[in-house]
């Protein structure tokens, strides 16, 4: 008895003492820049001696940690920054605060890393994740000496575009239109100025961007191959910055200011590029180019109380290109190729804390792209104008569960597109007649989970699930056609008329997404995923004709969404010092419904698009392998994709319905080859020194089998889609970028930049297209940049 006395004491006396060391404490904060009090975001936080038991900080630069009583050692790291550490004593919940220190002027460099923190790309269940950092960007050489976001990109791994000039990237084998790009969450149309030639993102405004180009996360939907999230810098809530620069293109001047002191601020940009007459003085081969932008950007945040933000943030943007005649339309008898372009993105977001471990985020976005083309006529001062258009307007609202292992996001959203497919206005021309074609309308929404949740030291998994639904709605005309029959104007049996608001056609389903790590050591690891996506708004393009006559479309009772299924695996390593990091990943993506126009096509201005165009699959797959150093006075990276991309159109027995007979073809984004190399050599602290080079099989293209004449005049005849091949793209660049010590100490600093863009200025091609003169069909070859372009900015900040 005695000893069952003395037992029963020793368990009440010890159970509490187990239950007190195994109680779970919150460990919550914020990572901030120390210079301008700025969040860090996917700023590292992780115990020293146990890489398993970490996190990362949101967009708010808060972070949640979970962990028994004990005594730790936790580091905070975020590149670009000095990592820091402290040993915490853990008995209570902690609230923990971090200001990391700028690596300013300092040996270390910043280069393309997996994520934003240096084990990162080891330790997340996320394949094809990159970010660029803008301390990267600016020291990569770039055309003009503006700094660039999507030429940056193009130096990564399954990264490319069709040729320097293009609007947008094209990712492991996608179109362009397959890619969801998004300024503080409001999507981008188009990415790029002057036709192609820089992106429209204002880079000291901007402070860093995401590629999920394998793993897409549940929150993101719409589009059928990867997301690019572009975030700015957080308004300063204790200084004023102002940021800046000059260069042969542009001028750019950023304000970073507190409008009261510690709880609201205000980032304003602005970016003019008005100095076209001086392209003639850079090559003969520019005369005729005319090009001018402009940019405005901001930025609004205001922090109501430590549980309530809101932030607004406002992107308009003008854009003017003039070039020589690509194409015609119609009548019109015209000189040059003008191109308009206006953007007005507009977001306001409303952010609460319920607890540490509880938030909500409210979100109302509008977007509005409106290109325009003008062709002037010969011997005459009127231009006709071709006019289309995209409007966008979603609400969205998304909550955040953090859990001992698990971080858990829900949410839903509803979109509304307005579509202007095309509108031909002569204006004073008396041989053209005005042509419009119906607004298009249509209602998306989506609701998703997903959820990361550690298993053990070796096994980390991300689940999500998104459900989306689609309505192409009225008012709307839509034809019925024969059977069997191929779409046309002979085969027309009836039409249907929708009222204003009716459902024209809905499409629906399950979007799954997985991601799974194994860690085979501390600095290796092995990452496998499968993602399926659904778009259902997409561009219709004709890539032979050289006129870039473009136009959105969404799915409707002929036009099927795009539903692409992508598996990818990768093997990772960091060295044990994190100097090197290599990464080999490999996918396979299938997509069905792509999108390909018929044999002898014309859709400009077509009411009834479903009768040139046909739907088919596609199949996209490669290799992607990087190797970079990231520290030391030479920096930089290698990387090298095997990819293909491949087409197959057969809807039915008439030749007509096929292309290519049925059989697969290359699709205009495959390039089987690219290879890229950037290096940049620190010469003390005040010079430093990079290379850029690149090399990419040329893209496909389709060339005439032959001509034919008839009635005295000659055409040429078309067997095989893209059974050409432009030349094989490679350009070496280089930058010296010289900082000036006088300046080191003082409140203004300023450094120059000098760029020498194709420095052995190489004549790739863009395009290959064939022009009628005389009766006979020449082949032309445009080539932008066809020789070397030397450029001196100066860039400044106070």
């Amino acid at each position: 008895m005695k000893q069952i006395i003395f037992t029963i004491l020793c368990l009440t006396l010890f159970i509490p003492k187990i239950k007190a060391q195994n109680e779970i404490m919150t460990i919550s904060g914020y990572v901030r820049d120390s210079s301008n009090k700025a969040p860090l975001v996917n700023a590292y936080i992780v115990l020293d001696f146990d890489k398993s038991k970490g996190t990362f900080t949101n967009k708010e630069g808060f972070y949640n940690l979970f962990l028994p009583r004990n005594k730790y050692v936790i580091s905070v790291r975020h590149v670009g920054y000095r990592p820091t550490r402290l040993t915490l004593n853990l008995r209570k919940d902690t609230e923990l605060n971090f200001m990391l220190n700028p690596l300013a002027n300092e040996l270390e460099e910043v280069i393309v890393s997996g994520k934003s923190s240096a084990d990162a790309n080891i330790e997340r269940p996320l394949l094809g994740v990159s970010s660029l950092n803008i301390k990267t960007l600016q020291k990569i050489p770039s055309a003009f000496g503006e700094l660039d976001i999507l030429k940056g990109l193009q130096m990564l791994p399954g990264v490319t575009s069709v040729g320097e000039a293009s609007n947008g990237v094209n990712i492991r084998g996608g179109a362009t239109d397959q890619n969801l790009i998004l300024l503080e969450d409001a999507p981008i149309f188009n990415p790029t100025h002057m036709f192609g030639l820089f992106s429209v993102f204002p880079t000291d405004a901007v402070s860093g961007l995401d590629l999920y180009k394998g793993n897409v996360p549940a929150r993101y939907g719409g589009r059928a191959a990867a997301v690019m999230s572009v975030s700015l810098v957080q308004p300063n809530l204790d200084k004023t910055t102002l940021t800046g620069g000059i260069s042969l293109v542009s001028n750019r001047l950023t304000l970073n200011t507190p409008l009261i002191k510690e709880k609201m601020g205000i980032v304003i940009s602005g970016r003019g590029a008005f100095n076209d007459f001086l392209l003639p003085l850079v090559s003969d081969k520019l005369d005729n180019i005319k090009a001018n932008f402009g940019d405005f950007t901001t930025k609004l945040f205001y922090k109501i109380n430590p549980k309530n933000t809101l932030t607004a943030t406002m992107y308009l943007s003008s854009d003017f290109f003039q070039t020589d005649l690509l194409g015609t339309i119609q009548n019109v008898n015209a000189t040059a190729t003008q191109f308009k372009t206006n953007t007005t993105n507009f977001s306001a977001k409303w952010f609460h804390a319920v607890n540490d471990r509880l938030n909500f985020q409210t979100s109302y976005i509008s977007a509005s792209y409106t290109p325009k083309f003008q062709l002037p006529e010969l011997n005459s001062t009127n231009k006709v104008e071709l006019l289309s258009g995209i409007n966008y307007q979603q609400i969205k609202a998304n909550a955040n569960y953090y859990l001992l292992k698990q971080k858990l996001e829900m949410g839903i959203e509803g979109t509304k597109y307005d579509i202007n497919p095309g509108e031909l206005k002569p204006n004073e021309s008396k041989s053209v007649l005005a042509i419009k074609t119906p607004i298009e309308q249509a209602l998306e929404v989506g609701i998703y989970v997903e959820d990361e949740v550690t298993f053990s030291k070796k096994i980390t998994a991300s689940f999500g699930i998104r459900y989306s639904l689609f309505s192409a709605i009225g008012p709307h005309t839509v034809r019925r056609y024969k059977e069997g029959e191929q779409r046309d104007d002979f085969s027309v049996i009836d039409s249907v008329q929708y009222s204003s608001g009716q459902s024209i056609k809905q499409y629906g389903g399950f979007e799954p997404r997985f991601g799974l790590k194994y860690s085979l050591s501390e600095n290796t690891s092995l990452k496998i995923g499968y993602t399926l996506m659904r778009q259902y708004v997409q561009t219709v393009t004709n890539t032979t004709t050289p006129l870039p006559t473009a136009r959105w479309k969404t799915s409707d009772d002929f036009i099927k969404p795009q539903v692409s299924q992508l598996i990818s695996a990768g093997w990772f390593h960091n060295s044990k010092n994190n100097v090197y990091e290599f990464s080999l990943e490999g996918y396979y993506r299938h997509t069905d419904h792509i999108i390909d126009y018929k044999p002898g096509a014309d859709f400009v201005l077509q009411k009834y698009p479903e009768t040139q165009l046909l739907q088919g699959q596609n199949r996209s797959y490669g290799l992607e392998m990087m190797l970079s150093k990231k520290k030391g006075e030479a920096t930089g990276w290698l990387s090298y994709t095997y990819s293909r991309s491949e087409n197959q159109v057969n809807e039915g027995a008439n030749y007509r319905q096929q292309v290519n007979f049925g059989n697969w073809y290359s699709s205009n984004y495959d390039r089987p080859h690219m290879l890229n190399a950037s290096l940049v050599v620190n010469a003390g602290k005040n010079n430093d020194f990079s290379f850029n080079f690149s090399y990419s099989t040329g893209r496909p293209y389709t060339t005439p089998k032959g001509f034919v004449g008839y009635n005295g005049a000659i055409y040429p005849f078309y067997d095989l889609r893209n059974n050409d091949r432009i030349p094989d793209y490679h350009r070496l660049d280089f930058a010296w970028n010289i900082y000036q010590p006088s300046m080191k100490n003082k409140k203004w600093k300023g450094s120059w930049t000098f760029t020498v863009f194709n420095i052995y200025g190489r004549s790739n091609a863009y395009s290959v297209f064939f022009r009628t003169e005389s009766r006979v069909i020449k082949p032309y070859q445009l080539t932008i940049f066809g020789s070397p372009i030397p450029t001196l900015s100066y860039n400044f900040k106070y």
